[in-house]
């Protein structure tokens, strides 16, 4: 009686493994991205036609990405920022590419509820985001407002000094 009973449970629990297994399968593959998204992993952005000054939005795995062709005098004011005065301290250098400091390169979403600020705004210049008032400087860092961290910059390379791949 002991192995018939023995039996069944081995028999009942091996079923309910697979049938939660068969259950879960779906519902796991669903949380993976879709193949559009995947097909945007990386995006190639040529910067030829880009002016000074000038900021274009590229979409880069479904998100908005600023690609940003700074000024002299909008580097300058980044760089002279005091860490102390940064709530996510980060440096100008930190956020650029060795020997192409002139482009910034940021996903353009608010760090805060997910809005889309709006570039060359705000009361230091950079990005302003209206929804909620959160205050970007020219280097994408947080200066005021609700936000908790700079604008999120992207993984990018340089792959000519004219073309950047982003992701």
């Amino acid at each position: 009686m002991t192995n018939r009973r023995d039996f069944i449970v081995l028999t009942a629990s091996a079923l309910t493994a697979i049938g939660a297994a068969s259950f879960m399968w779906p519902v796991i593959d669903s949380l993976n991205p879709s193949a559009d998204v995947l097909a945007l992993a990386s995006t190639e952005v040529d910067l030829t036609s880009i002016k000074e000054g000038q900021v274009v939005k590229v979409a880069w795995r479904g998100k908005p990405v600023f690609v940003k062709y700074r000024t002299p005098e909008e580097i300058a004011a980044a760089k002279t920022v005091p860490l102390s005065e940064l709530r996510d301290p980060e440096t100008d250098e930190q956020r650029t590419k060795p020997g192409h400091e002139q482009w910034l390169i940021m996903v353009a979403i608010c760090t805060h509820l997910g809005c889309i600020p709006i570039p060359d705004s705000g009361d230091f210049g950079g990005y302003f985001c209206p929804c909620h008032g959160s205050d970007y400087d020219t280097a994408g860092r947080i200066r005021k407002g609700p936000a908790p961290l700079n604008l999120i910059i992207p993984e990018y390379k340089f792959l000519t000094d004219t073309k950047i791949l982003i992701g």
